[in-house]
């Protein structure tokens, strides 16, 4: 199997603990030397140099193709040939992704604080988040969903750097940077117990098979 946009190998982890060899494909350098430390124990792991639209693998040689958190980002044409290019026949796409609840009450806050801050914010996922089209146009409508309540567990600073990681969020050297921080902070404050905070969340998998 290949997971693509692996990152620092978080996701690819869970398939190598269940016993598969895995193709693990990071563009950017630095997660990819993290991902190869991370999991240099692993016999069946498996790193490359790569993009969704350049693998660099062989033709017809994977089983599945995995792709977690990533989707939004890659050119969806150049992605969807080159998995047809290197998946076996019957080889199955999944695509995972992790859905804020947006209509609760902190989810709102948080995207409130987002656009009042960040230029570059254009909502949750890219302004994705709740449309098919674009895993209907993926699939060409042959596709299974599965949705599963996943929600997330928060310390103060895990919150925070959570929300400051994003790619539309501000830098240090942002003048703006203090008062995002600040808001965030009062957010926790206000909506957390005990420490903790819940973020009301889904976790949603898109699984098909790519039509020729």
């Amino acid at each position: 199997m290949a997971d693509i946009g692996a990152g620092t190998g978080i996701m690819t982890k869970k398939f190598l603990d269940q016993g598969f060899n895995v193709y693990a494909v990071e563009p950017n350098e630095e997660m990819r030397m993290a991902a190869k430390e991370y999991l240099k124990d692993y016999k069946g792991f498996i790193l490359i140099n790569g993009s969704a639209e350049n693998k660099t693998l062989d033709n017809q040689t994977i089983d599945l193709i995995v792709v977690a958190q990533a989707f939004h980002w890659f050119n969806m044409k150049n992605f969807r040939e080159e998995s047809q290019r290197i998946l076996k026949p019957h080889g199955k796409v999944a695509i995972i992704s992790n859905e804020r609840i947006t209509e609760d009450t902190i989810n709102k806050e948080i995207a409130e604080t987002y656009y009042k801050y960040c230029p570059n914010f254009k909502g949750f996922s890219n302004g994705l988040m709740g449309s098919t089209e674009i895993y209907d146009n993926f699939f060409l409508g042959s596709y299974t969903l599965k949705t599963y309540d996943n929600p997330l567990i928060y310390n103060k600073s895990t919150f925070i750097g959570r929300h400051m990681s994003s790619s539309f969020s501000l830098t240090e050297d942002d003048p703006m940077y203090p008062m995002l921080v600040e808001s965030l902070s009062n957010l926790f404050d206000k909506h957390s117990k005990d420490g903790y905070l819940i973020l009301p969340n889904i976790t949603k998998c898109w699984c098909g098979i790519i039509n020729r």
